[in-house]
């Protein structure tokens, strides 16, 4: 995709599933990925894959909360890599999945400080980076339950459609920057998320997966690969007219 080659791009939850995707395609397109997350092993594993494949990335250990230690790397990123053209806010947890009178302030707090402080604080601090790069690309990781609700997940939700607005209240204050802010919203995945859903479910895995493909008109939940080539349309030239949008990825969830 046009623009990307030797672009710096910062992946927040890159080491695995939606964000681990997202790193390969980048650095496929020709982009620098910077992968960071709280799984140092897979993460570096990641980043010897991709350089010993011909592509360019490395590793930085962050997390999304500590408000310090994403003034540093982003810092770190800027030196090492040069000017930071993308940041891809992935990095979030599903949360508990009670109805919302069974669901402690503890429990909700925690889903909001990954989720949605998360990606305020790392927007935060890349902003002053594209201001002085002259522009850049945010994408923001929401979801269909950004769209739309479930009867599940409470906080889930909740945070996922904060992440919508948020994207679309930034697109309009620093579209003036050049800098384009999208979301895109995925349906049902196959990440160890479902996995971990299922377990929950006290069912197998296969059984779950079942479940959702029923639940696409497409017949089947979608590959990590399939939000990952919608990252990095959002990040290149292509979608050079395009901020404050939503990319639907869904296998037609949403429209039924």
């Amino acid at each position: 995709m046009n623009g990307l080659k030797e672009k710096a791009i910062i992946v927040t939850g890159g080491a695995s599933g939606i964000g681990g995707a997202a790193c390969r395609k980048l650095a496929e397109e020709g982009a620098t990925v910077a992968i960071t997350d709280i799984q140092d092993s897979a993460g570096e594993k990641l980043a010897d894959e991709i350089n010993e494949t011909g592509g360019n990335a490395r590793y930085w250990n962050l997390d999304v909360t500590d408000e310090n230690r994403i003034k540093e790397v982003f810092a770190e990123v800027n030196e090492t890599f040069g000017a930071i053209y993308g940041l891809v806010n992935n990095a979030g947890i599903s949360g508990v999945d009670k109805p919302t009178h069974q669901v402690t302030k503890q429990e909700w707090e925690l889903v909001m400080k990954i989720n949605v402080d998360g990606v305020f604080l790392c927007t935060k601090y890349v902003i002053p980076y594209m201001k002085e790069n002259g522009g850049g690309s945010i994408i923001n990781l929401s979801s269909i339950y950004g769209l739309i609700g479930n009867k599940d997940l409470p906080p889930y939700h909740a945070s996922k459609g904060a992440v919508r607005l948020m994207t679309k209240n930034d697109a309009l204050m620093y579209a003036k920057d050049n800098i384009r802010i999208n979301s895109v919203h995925p349906g049902f995945i196959d990440t160890p998320l479902v996995d971990e859903l299922a377990e929950r479910k006290n069912i197998s895995a296969e059984e779950f997966r079942s479940q959702l493909d029923s639940l696409h008109p497409m017949g089947h939940i979608g590959k990590p690969q399939d939000i990952a080539n919608g990252i990095a349309f959002l990040a290149s030239e292509e979608a050079g007219f395009m901020t404050g949008s939503e990319l639907v990825i869904d296998g037609g969830y949403t429209a039924q």
